[in-house]
Order: structure tokens, then C-alpha cells, then sequence
């Protein structure tokens, strides 16, 4: 085949040949150490450029994870006893409320906002301050709210009272409490009986003795009870210290037929997208407990 039949080939061969004329060479044929370290800049450039990328997508997904789906809380205070302790940290699906509604027994946090207070700063002067902070808020990175986490013991048109029998009721129905509530406590230290506001929910802290719940807000709107639209989601598993690592399932008292048969309201357990979000963490507990039995 004649040479000028093949354009491709000749453009091939001419380059190779020019670049071959180009590069420095020594005397073994071998590239020049100036060549050597022009080479070695580019691929160090490649691979801080990879790394950049790296981060900035695990930043970005961590941000999106935070923002709509599990947040990680740390308990400030006494009121949750002995069911989470001070300096515990709790994962929070704030997803599952999209797919159910809440339900009694559930371990929930929320804002004081529009309920408990204390209410929330006002904005900035600033405009560009004041968007920075609107930005922030709406990705869940920043609120000027006070959150507060509590166990949910009624719902919308329930009718919470104590004491009957030494028991918390709703509709009449007792609770057996005995596997949450801190150990000595009784269900409450006084009297109340109240019906729930629709959209609100009536909550309790586990450590009844050391809890300013629902019961010690009644002039506040909703008579102590919370929004629901203030609810940021469920608290569903523990996740430090390891020793306290656990899952948070809805006591057995809140499946009661008796419960359910009053009140159309919808139950569930830790199924759902908690379920999917915690299992990982559940079976790795599992497996550290067989291997501490065997």
C-alpha cells in the first residue's frame, strides 16, 4: 500500500517521531530527569485532584444524610433515665414520619418552638447573615430552636390522666410502665387529666421524678402537649457509649388490644424506614452477642 493511502498511519509515525526529537534524552536512550520529574508533578496533581473529589462527595453526602435523613443527638439531661443516660448519643430517623404517623410509646425529638419555648432568636439584621442562616436551617445544620426528646404516651384525641391505681391511662386504658419508667418513680407525682388537641401530642419524659414534660406546661398552647408538625423525628437506636449500644423499641404496653381498640389510631414498631436505616447496626450487635456467648 502506498504510503499516501494511509494518512493515518503516516500522522501517527510523524508525531511519534517529532516527540521522539523533542523529549531530552541521555545517553542510555532513557528520558531525561526534567521529562522524569514533569511526570511525576502530573500524576501527584492527579491524585490530589482524585482526593479533592473524595471528600467533597463523602462532605456533600454526609451534609444530604444529615439534612433528611439521621441525625445523630446527644442527651443533655437526667429526664430519660434509665432508658438513655446523660452523654448517650441517640441516631434519629427523621424519615419515618413521612411513611406513618407517630406513635405512642415512640422516643421522639422535637423543637420547643410554638409550645415549650424558650422561642427562638430573632433574625438578623444582616440580609446576607439572615439567607446564610436560612440556607443553614433548611439542610438541618443550624437552628437558633431548643430541642427537647420525651416518649410519646398520647395522641391526637386521646384522654391522658394518672392516677388510677398508681397507673398513667389512656382512654381509660392502663400502662403497664414498669419497663421504662426509672426505677422508685411513680407514674406521676400528682394528679392530671387531659384530652389531646388535634395535631398535638401528649409526652413524658422516662424519668418521671426529674422530667418537666407535658404535664408542667399546661398554659402553654396545647395545654403542654407538643405539635406534631414540631416533631423532628424518632429516636431508634443508641449508638454510644458501646456499652449502651441497643435499639429503642415501642414498649409492649402500647400494643395493647384494649389500647388500639379505643381509638383509631395507627400502630407500628421499629419497621418501616427506621427498620432499613438501623438494621446494619442491629445485626452487627447480634453478631458481637453470639460471639460473647460462645
Amino acid at each position: 500500500m502506498d504510503d499516501q493511502d494511509d494518512p493515518g498511519t503516516l500522522a501517527s509515525a510523524r508525531t511519534s517521531e517529532s516527540a521522539s526529537a523533542e523529549a531530552p534524552r541521555d545517553q542510555g536512550g532513557r528520558a531525561a530527569p526534567a521529562a522524569k520529574k514533569a511526570k511525576k508533578a502530573k500524576k501527584k496533581k492527579s491524585f490530589w485532584r482524585e482526593l479533592l473529589t473524595i471528600v467533597v462527595a463523602a462532605a456533600t453526602l454526609t451534609l444530604v444524610v444529615k439534612a433528611f435523613v439521621v441525625q445523630v443527638y446527644r442527651i443533655p439531661s437526667a429526664s430519660m433515665e434509665n432508658t438513655l443516660l446523660i452523654g448517650d448519643r441517640v441516631l434519629v430517623n427523621k424519615l419515618i414520619y413521612h411513611f406513618r404517623g407517630i406513635a405512642r410509646g415512640d422516643i421522639v425529638v422535637f423543637s420547643g418552638q410554638d409550645s415549650w419555648g424558650p422561642p427562638a432568636a430573632p433574625p438578623s439584621s444582616d440580609p446576607v447573615l439572615r439567607l446564610f442562616d436560612d440556607v443553614l436551617s433548611d439542610i438541618g445544620l443550624h437552628s437558633s430552636q431548643t430541642y427537647y426528646i420525651k416518649r410519646v404516651i398520647g395522641l391526637p384525641g386521646d384522654t391522658v390522666a394518672c392516677c388510677t391505681d398508681f397507673k398513667v391511662t389512656v382512654n381509660g386504658v392502663p400502662l403497664n410502665e414498669t419497663s421504662y419508667i426509672y426505677p422508685g418513680n411513680t407514674p406521676s407525682a400528682f394528679s392530671f387529666k387531659t384530652k389531646v388537641p388535634a395535631g398535638y401530642v401528649w409526652v413524658m419524659g422516662d424519668h418521671r421524678g426529674d422530667s418537666e414534660d407535658s404535664r408542667y406546661h399546661p398554659n402553654e398552647p396545647g395545654g403542654g402537649a407538643v405539635p406534631e408538625n414540631e416533631v423532628v423525628g424518632r429516636a431508634f437506636l443508641v449508638i454510644w457509649p458501646p456499652s449502651q449500644f441497643r435499639d429503642l423499641p415501642i414498649p409492649s404496653t402500647f400494643t395493647q388490644a384494649a389500647l388500639h381498640s379505643v381509638a383509631a389510631h395507627p400502630v407500628a414498631g421499629s419497621a418501616g424506614a427506621a427498620g432499613v436505616i438501623g438494621a446494619p447496626l442491629l445485626l452487627l450487635r447480634r453478631r458481637i452477642r453470639r460471639r460473647r456467648d460462645a
